[in-house]
């Protein structure tokens, strides 16, 4: 009796001490309040250059916004968490608003993203379109077709889906569309170059494997950047302005790095952590 007691004490005592570490383990990247932390690439514009307000904060959200563009131009833009991260998931609770800016691409309408594994932006060329980068892509529903989100897209770089290398630019996952202007959460499930996970609602709605520097769209980089068949265990995230506005309530991540080296912690605190 005495020591099945002591069995069970002891899995309570472990169960807590994941719940401490999972609650602990949160980092909030954006505060609410402002895009301290953060740093802005537009392309045609220097570093740092947060050309026409493209990025701001306004009621507790990060605003994606084009007030000041006379016309889009394809100046994409790419808002960076100031440092790198290799294991970790990413929380992310975003809503579509407003109409697309003039001289947006029509594939950009309600389309935006998190970018995961991303170069330094300091390292990005004036002209350079998106960072090299693996792309969770976001859609938002038009109201009428089905438009799934949580895909993943390639910008400069090649993934490996379902045992075999994937060359095409973007991948479909399999979660609903969401119309209108409803607030959505994602989260990211990145575990250095071994697998990614996207997931909505507790499904995982899309998994591959192998990130690595590769492949074509995005232009005008600098060469010493771009090695091809380079792993990408791990890089900086960032988020997008693609045209269309968007809004960011929840940015936060669970870094996942303390645990790497045991799978068994591992995969205890990251069941932990999807279910908050």
């Amino acid at each position: 009796m005495k020591l099945k007691l002591t069995s069970l004490l002891l899995l309570i005592s472990v169960f807590t001490a994941l719940n401490v570490q999972a609650q602990k383990g949160w980092i909030n990247l954006f505060n609410g309040k402002d895009l301290k932390d953060w740093n802005v690439k537009i392309s045609k514009h220097d570093y740092q250059d947060n050309y026409a307000n493209t990025f701001s904060v306004a009621n507790g959200v990060m605003k994606v916004s084009y007030d000041g563009y006379s016309d889009f131009d394809k100046q994409y833009g790419h808002i960076f968490y100031k440092k790198p991260f290799s294991y970790y998931l990413l929380k992310v609770t975003y809503r579509f608003v407003g109409e697309q800016a003039k001289g947006g691409e029509g594939w950009a309408t309600r389309n935006s993203g998190a970018m995961l594994h991303g170069q330094d932006p300091a390292t990005m060329l004036k002209d350079q379109d998106f960072p090299i980068s693996v792309e969770a892509q976001i859609l938002g529903g038009d109201g009428e077709h089905v438009r799934h989100t949580s895909n993943v897209c390639t910008p400069g770089t090649l993934i490996n889906y379902k045992g075999e290398l994937f060359t095409t630019h973007c991948l479909d996952s399999k979660s609903k569309t969401y119309h209108g202007d409803q607030w959505v959460t994602a989260q990211f499930l990145v575990l250095g170059d071994s697998v990614i996970k996207h997931i909505i609602a507790g499904e995982v709605v899309l998994e591959y494997t192998k990130p690595q520097i590769g492949g074509g769209s995005v232009t005008n980089y600098d060469p010493k950047v771009k090695v091809d068949g380079t792993p990408l265990k791990s890089g900086y995230i960032s988020l997008q302005s693609e045209s269309h506005p968007i809004e960011f309530k929840t940015v936060k991540l669970f870094d996942l790095a303390p645990y790497a080296k045991d799978e068994l912690k591992l995969n205890k605190i990251i069941d932990r952590v999807l279910k908050e």
